[in-house]
């Protein structure tokens, strides 16, 4: 049994919308369906009930505010996601877009 209001890891399933944005970029940069296909695909499995969650399998990627910098390909191409954890369990896909291109980009209003 667990305490009012905790949630069980196995209960919990992450949403992610905007997969579009995605597919949208991967017709463009071929090079990077492979490697967003893998990164869509490992976030709906996973169970992240915060930040510590995210850094424990990405280390690389950048934790700012409620937002997550993911490096894609070897850091040519740079995701960014806003997670809502619980009670919402969601991935937004705010910006998927080249280094240069995210380089542009305030990651707090994208």
């Amino acid at each position: 049994m667990f305490p009012v209001g905790a949630v069980a890891r196995a209960e919990v399933i992450l949403r992610i919308f905007n997969r579009s944005t995605l597919k949208l970029f991967w017709t463009k940069h071929a090079d990077a369906e492979q490697a967003l296909r893998a990164w869509h695909q490992e976030v709906e499995g996973a169970s992240w009930q915060g930040p510590v969650d995210i850094r424990a399998r990405y280390a690389s990627a950048s934790i700012v505010g409620s937002r997550v910098v993911f490096d894609i390909r070897g850091n040519r191409y740079r995701l960014v996601v806003d997670v809502k954890y619980a009670p919402f369990f969601c991935v937004y896909v705010r910006f998927m877009g080249t280094h240069a291109e995210y380089d542009k980009i305030d990651v707090l209003t994208v």
